[in-house]
C-alpha cells in the first residue's frame, strides 16, 4: 500500500480517502499476485505488465475501471448492484456500499481473459 500513499494523501475528503484506501487494501489483500502501481494519476493493479483494474476519485463517486470488456461482461450486475456506468467505468457513489463480490468477479475475469495478453491495454 506504500505505492498508493502519495495518491491517498492528495484526497482532501477524509471519507473519500478512507473508502479508496479500503478498496485498494482489499484488492491488494485478496489478489496478492497483482502489482499495485499509480499511472495516469490513478491507482491500479496489473498482472504480467497488463492492466487489470484501476480506480479514481470524483466529487460524487469512486470510479472503477475494468476496461470496456469488463463493463460489457458485468453490465447487468453493475446495474443490479445499484451503480451506473459508462463504456469505460462504473461509478460507486460515496454513500453506496461497495459490492466486493462484484469487484472480485471483474478482477478475476480480467486476469483470466488477459492471461495471454502481451500489451498493457486490450487491443
Amino acid at each position: 500500500m506504500e505505492v498508493f500513499a502519495e495518491y491517498l494523501a492528495q484526497i482532501d475528503n477524509p471519507q473519500h480517502r478512507e473508502r479508496m484506501e479500503e478498496v485498494l487494501a482489499w484488492v491488494a489483500g485478496k489478489f496478492t499476485d497483482l502489482k499495485p502501481k499509480v499511472a495516469w494519476n490513478q491507482p491500479m493493479f496489473t498482472d504480467h505488465d497488463t492492466f487489470i483494474i484501476g480506480f479514481s476519485v470524483s466529487k460524487h463517486h469512486l470510479a472503477v475501471a475494468p476496461e470496456i470488456a469488463g463493463i460489457n461482461r458485468f453490465s447487468d450486475e453493475i446495474v443490479q448492484a445499484g451503480y451506473d456506468h459508462t463504456k469505460q467505468l462504473l461509478r460507486i457513489r460515496w454513500e453506496s456500499p461497495v459490492d466486493f463480490s462484484l469487484l472480485e468477479k471483474m478482477i478475476e475475469f480480467n486476469m483470466l481473459d488477459k492471461a495471454d495478453c502481451s500489451t498493457f491495454w486490450r487491443k
